[in-house]
């Protein structure tokens, strides 16, 4: 076998320039209700975090999971589960 070291060399004018600055749709703005009230107040801010421990439980070598869903840095819903049963697998 034998090893070819050389770098292809690539005309780059041959491949189409793209603007990535601007979508593929054009110009394009999101169209508000004429009759929309005015927004009151601060926006509001969503935040979500999600995270699982595969195997973490030395003893029984069950995973955890679990998420918590924030809403302008106020918890509103939350979720943690430690799995039933263990499976084993083999190849």
């Amino acid at each position: 076998m034998v090893f070819d070291d050389l770098v292809p060399k690539l005309n780059m004018d041959s491949f189409p320039s793209t603007d990535w600055l601007k979508s593929i749709y054009g110009e394009l703005e999101e169209e508000i209700p004429q009759f929309a009230p005015e927004p009151l107040g601060r926006g509001v801010q969503i935040t979500c975090f999600v995270d699982a421990s595969h195997g973490s439980d030395m003893v029984t070598r069950r995973s955890h999971t679990g998420y918590i869903i924030f809403v302008n840095n106020s918890p509103i819903a939350w979720f943690s589960k430690r799995q039933n049963t263990v499976e084993t697998s083999t190849f």
